[in-house]
């Protein structure tokens, strides 16, 4: 008795947090090569709809969750996708929820999908608040949420997650304009840089990300203002 209710329990358990992306619609399909997929807030008149994806379930793992939507975004060729409310039975649009969404994905040409402007963005990667410093004005980063920072050119920006054994990095705005995207993480154990097999504790980290990751988080977190 004691194994059979050990099983349903991890069954339920499993079924709780199971969390699958499905491709629910397939309009048409592109052949570009791009390999970037970005978000983008409002449909333009040069953006070619190509279908949709669903997400059913809550994870942790975002990493995990952008690669099983990039893997079916690119199956039809899109590269920037959008998110799509879905209507109550009033007719009114539901708030973002991130156990269960729809994004509309989209080929759009590269020379139509909105500039960067030159933000930093520094996303939340931990389950606890996170206590930062940039330039030496405090910040609190809660769990699932991120800063966005207008950069200014000439301005150098130290940011540190003002712990003894944390990380301290310096942020300038580049010639480009490009948005730069950074996770602060709290403490956890890491390798030697010198391969000799030490364990080294780090109370904080500053991890730079990839930018078509990164614009997913700013969909699925909250931004602190």
């Amino acid at each position: 008795m004691k194994n059979l209710i050990t099983v349903v329990f991890v069954f339920a358990v499993q079924i709780i947090f199971a969390q699958n992306v499905y491709l629910t619609k397939v309009e048409k399909t592109n052949d570009n090569t791009d390999k970037f997929l970005y978000h983008i807030k409002e449909k333009s008149t040069d953006a070619e709809f190509l279908g949709e994806i669903e997400v059913q379930g809550y994870s942790e793992d975002d990493a995990a969750v952008f690669s099983l939507i990039y893997k079916k975004a690119k199956e039809i060729g899109a590269n920037t996708f959008l998110f799509k409310p879905f209507e109550t039975v009033d007719g009114n649009s539901q708030k973002f929820d991130a156990g269960h969404y729809k994004l509309q994905v989209y080929y759009t040409p590269s020379e139509k999908i909105v500039k960067d402007e030159g933000n930093l963005y520094l996303f939340a990667g931990s389950s606890k608040d996170q206590k930062i410093s940039i330039n030496r004005k405090d910040y609190l980063l809660r769990p699932r949420t991120y800063l966005k920072i207008p950069l200014v050119s000439g301005e150098i920006y130290t940011v540190s997650t003002k712990k003894l054994l944390g990380s301290t990095i310096k942020i300038q705005k580049g010639a480009k304009n490009s948005d730069q995207y950074y996770q602060v993480s709290s403490a956890r154990l890491g390798n030697s840089s010198q391969n000799d097999g030490t364990l080294h504790l780090k109370s904080g980290d500053i991890v730079g990300l990839e930018k078509s990751f990164s614009e997913f988080l700013t969909l699925i977190y909250q931004e602190t203002k």
